[in-house]
């Protein structure tokens, strides 16, 4: 992982960005990027047409974009209960305008629309992807702050796999090193993603 100019680091996720600012248009190019495919895949392994997962896909981001509009930060609410529901909703209001074109259609999209698992699941994988930008970026935040050899030490064994001698040996570390070095990065990158977390509720 590239090391980031702290300047261009931002104080929350992708997500977090766009409901304190739905004005910032480059969060929200880089949020459809994003996941727009994310909600197309989800749809089509749930039985919908290539099209019809494009259309979900595209109005379910436009209702995602309106209720980042609408949000406002209440440090007693979950962003992640927030996210859920907020999904779900939107959900719900594309199936509500769907359901008869759907019904027609005669490829089983129309139980779709019809299944709240199908709006919490929705919900659950955005909520998923939410925790991966925390990790994302408590990771590029404790790379600037940790030794080089010392992140490498971590990558090589907690991302990587490598066993602790092969890793010593690239890097020229003894393994007690090695471990020292990936157990302070993992120590690191806990409080890291507890503090991001904070922010985030």
């Amino acid at each position: 992982m590239s090391v980031e100019d702290p300047a261009h680091d931002t104080s929350a996720t992708l997500m977090m960005r766009l409901s304190r600012d739905p004005a910032d248009g480059r969060a929200w190019e880089e949020f459809v990027h994003r996941y727009r495919p994310m909600i197309r895949d989800w749809c089509l392994k749930r039985g919908a047409r290539p099209d019809v997962a494009e259309d979900v896909a595209q109005e379910v981001l436009v209702k995602l974009l309106g209720a980042f509009k609408g949000f406002r930060y209440d440090p007693a609410r979950s962003f992640r209960a927030w996210l859920r529901t907020v999904t779900r909703n939107a959900w719900s209001d594309f199936a509500r305008h769907h359901r008869p074109e759907s019904a027609a259609d005669g490829d089983g999209f129309g139980k779709l629309l019809d299944s709240m698992a199908a709006a919490e699941d929705l919900g659950s994988r955005l909520e998923d992807a939410f925790d991966r930008e925390l990790v994302d970026l408590a990771m590029s935040r404790v790379e600037r702050r940790v030794k080089p050899l010392n992140w490498r030490a971590f990558r090589l064994t907690a991302i990587d796999g490598l066993a602790g001698a092969e890793a010593a040996k690239e890097l020229e570390m003894t393994v007690a090193r090695v471990f020292i070095a990936k157990h302070r990065v993992q120590k690191m990158l806990e409080e890291e993603v507890r503090i991001l977390g904070g922010e985030s509720t």
